[in-house]
């Protein structure tokens, strides 16, 4: 067991309660803090207050302290330990310290998962939070950060998996594609804030299959052939906050049915392989503080 003591601290030339009142919008709708989409958001349960309980991925905590406009203390869930909080700190009347704390009791395992890839991506995802935090108090960011090679990679091993589910009663399209067919799937994830709600941005989900049509919330796409037909949807439900990829198959013939018994097995690995692709490429393409100054 060993203690992980990390701090992260950037001083702005903005007054602290201009900065303070950014942190009291964390995991608000209109959150300016925290670096999504490109990193999994914070949601709580409730409104920022003490009490409040969520986390952002597989990191989770509630709010064990909080002074609005000044600190928050979140403590980890158990059986983790510790704390990480953020804080405000006024040094003037132009001038502010934002500063991250992480406090954790780790056992060799942990100490090791920390050592090899936490460190690092934390690391990132504070200072990615501390650039748009000055981008939103004074307009700029001097020295935004950059990710490394190393904590790309880590990025895209740990981004979001489709779940199956089932096909949405809201894909109008799809449902009215085939009057029978046989097969059907469905994969979803999570639509990050800041993503973008446009059907026809993820029609780059199926690289080279056409778009047959569309509406405000789908996209139909597919193709026929003598052996056999497929539709695909993508369906972005906005008020849900997910996005789906859906697919039905109507088989001909005999070559039809020999062709899919073979590609079905592939086809639940390859519909996930190409949402979560596309979900990644969308939500970095969405920008963050550090793209949005030259």
């Amino acid at each position: 067991m060993g203690t992980v003591r990390n701090v992260h601290d950037r001083v702005l030339a903005a007054p602290a309660e201009r900065v303070g009142a950014l942190l009291d919008r964390l995991a608000a709708p209109d959150d300016p803090l925290f670096p999504s989409p490109a990193w999994a958001p914070v949601r709580f349960d409730r409104p920022l207050s003490v009490g409040a309980a969520g986390g952002h991925g597989p990191v989770r905590y509630s709010v064990a302290e909080y002074e609005p406009g000044r600190r928050v203390r979140f403590a980890f869930d158990p059986p983790g330990t510790g704390f990480h909080e953020l804080s405000v700190e006024p040094l003037g009347p132009d001038r502010c310290r934002i500063r991250h704390l992480l406090e954790q009791d780790q056992p060799l395992g942990e100490r090791l998962g920390w050592l090899l890839a936490v460190r690092a991506v934390h690391g990132t995802v504070i200072e990615e939070l501390f650039d748009n935090a000055e981008l939103a108090a004074t307009g700029t960011v001097a020295r935004p950060v950059r990710r490394g090679p190393y904590v790309r990679l880590l990025q895209r091993l740990t981004w979001d998996r489709p779940k199956a589910v089932a096909v949405p009663e809201d894909a109008a399209l799809l449902h009215a594609a085939f009057p029978e067919s046989d097969y059907t799937d469905a994969y979803a994830l999570e639509l990050r804030p800041g993503m973008t709600t446009d059907p026809a941005a993820w029609a780059g989900v199926l690289r080279g299959v056409p778009v047959v049509d569309g509406s405000a919330q789908e996209l139909l796409m597919g193709e026929d052939a003598g052996h056999l037909d497929f539709r695909a949807s993508l369906l972005v439900d906005e008020p849900g906050r997910t996005v789906t990829l859906a697919s039905v198959v109507r088989v001909h013939n005999g070559r039809g049915r020999l062709y899919w018994s073979v590609v079905r097995h592939a086809h639940p690995f390859m519909a996930r392989l190409m949402l979560r692709r596309t979900h990644r490429k969308l939500a970095l393409q969405a920008g963050r503080a550090s793209q949005l100054v030259s």
